[in-house]
């Protein structure tokens, strides 16, 4: 089921295109995230996210506290191959 979230003062249109979705930018500045996407990266209502341009492109990063982040780097390996100067 293809559904978006809806929030106040927003021009509606969603047009899914396999694995890429494609949203319009209100003229209040503000973008629809389709709900799918909000679930696959457990996004909830009123949470916060970074926007950062990059190379022609705009990135939304969602901000998470430290204390969700706590061992999410488990299992990586951090063997690497370090110069004679280098402890």
């Amino acid at each position: 089921m293809r559904k978006a979230i809806r929030l106040p003062r927003q021009k509606r249109r969603l047009t899914i295109t396999g694995d890429m979705s494609t949203v319009t930018l209100s003229s209040s500045f503000e973008i629809l995230i389709p709900e799918e996407i909000c679930e696959s990266l457990h996004l909830r209502p009123g949470e916060k996210l970074h926007v950062v341009p990059f190379d022609g492109r705009v990135e939304l990063i969602p901000v998470r506290d430290i204390q969700s982040m706590r061992g999410f780097l488990r299992g990586m390996d951090t063997a690497i191959e370090r110069g004679e100067d280098r402890l």
